[in-house]
């Protein structure tokens, strides 16, 4: 991934991805698992393990959420991130302590990725006093500084703005630290982001921009919403490299993350990760998604599912199926607990509703 030495003499960053890329626009709607640019990652069994369990954590924690909104337990918006799981996991397993995440609205599974407790995260989307924001951010606006954590944003896009911001800190600081900026292809459209490039490129911040394509923004297919549908070309007119990689394989998502960690701490600037994955559930709890097929879903699950691919890998290593049934009990207890928590814990007490509304008090 060379640049030019100087300015004068670079040509428009060529993305890294591969010429095996499809740019017909009429065959992408709806294909998750694009071809990986960066090099696929070798964990070995202990940790592969451990990203299938980070996995299913997501798919159950987010599966009982879907059942408690149902059940009027949790209010607002809720977005699931049934699906996507592979995205997270990879990204936040290449991350040192002190890197930043920020993100938008769907946004429970990477607070879990950042070790906040599924019962403290469950607890917020119920609104309670316990929650990570103390029952005050719900579903769309939880933040922990603390876990290093800056949002769940509701504005589309607004996170990848903070996210800059986030950088320029890091790179103030000198602590050595990188920000993780999610956002979606539908996010992607928005005039703040390019902002932002432009900005991050020209100071050599330290920021990788994680665009989880996941087909569709809210009900509009991504081919209809955008001209370049290609997303990891998107910072080509900032110089920014950019790298497409297959969202629906955890090997795949830790490789890339490697790679552009590796390039961002070495000082040069900004990359984009273009992750084609795709979501099983509509945009959020409300949205019956009429725009595509079952069959549609049921032939992504089928063929990429990002569980059952790390599980496949798994069983050539040896894990058999009674490890499986185990780690799925034990989480699935997890879940049940966090739950039956967030039921049972009080909410907040009305003076709490002015606490937290300004950093110092006038």
């Amino acid at each position: 991934m060379a640049v030019a030495k100087n300015k004068a003499e670079q040509q428009p960053a060529a993305p890294r991805p591969s010429e095996k890329a499809d740019d017909s626009k009429a065959s992408k709607t709806g294909q998750a698992g694009a071809v990986s640019a960066g090099p696929v990652a070798d964990l070995g069994k202990d940790k592969e393990l451990a990203a299938y369990r980070d996995m299913l954590l997501i798919r159950r924690f987010e599966e009982k959420a879907g059942q408690m909104y149902g059940m009027g337990l949790i209010g607002g918006f809720c977005h699931l991130y049934i699906g996507q799981e592979a995205v997270v996991v990879g990204m936040q397993m290449a991350l040192h302590d002190g890197d930043a995440i920020i993100t938008g609205y769907r946004d429970h599974g990477h607070m879990l990725l950042c070790n906040i407790p599924p019962k403290d995260v469950m607890a917020e989307l119920t609104g309670r006093a316990a929650g990570i924001s103390k029952g005050k951010g719900g579903s769309m606006h939880m933040f922990s500084v603390e876990h290093k954590f800056y949002g769940g944003h509701g504005i589309v896009g607004a996170q990848v703005s903070l996210g800059t911001g986030l950088a320029f800190s890091h790179k103030y600081a000198e602590d050595g630290g990188v920000c993780l900026a999610y956002f979606g292809d539908g996010a992607a459209n928005q005039g703040q982001v390019y902002e932002s490039f432009n900005m991050a490129e020209l100071w050599k911040l330290p920021i990788i921009y994680v665009i989880e394509n996941n087909q569709y923004a809210m009900g509009t297919s991504v081919n209809r919403a955008s001209a370049e549908d290609q997303l990891y070309r998107r910072g080509e007119s900032f110089r920014i490299p950019g790298i497409q990689v297959d969202g629906m394989d955890v090997l795949a998502c830790r490789g890339a993350a490697e790679e552009a960690l590796a390039w961002v701490r070495a000082g040069k600037g900004p990359l984009i990760l273009e992750m084609k994955t795709y979501r099983y559930r509509g945009h959020s709890m409300s949205d019956p998604a009429k725009y595509r097929s079952r069959d549609e879903v049921q032939a992504v699950r089928d063929k990429s599912d990002p569980i059952e691919h790390a599980k496949k890998l798994l069983e050539d290593m040896g894990v058999t199926e009674a490890e499986f049934k185990a780690a799925d009990q034990d989480i699935r207890k997890q879940v049940n607990e966090a739950a039956d928590f967030a039921e049972q814990t009080p909410e907040p007490e009305p003076g709490e509703l002015y606490t937290d509304v300004l950093v110092e008090s006038y």
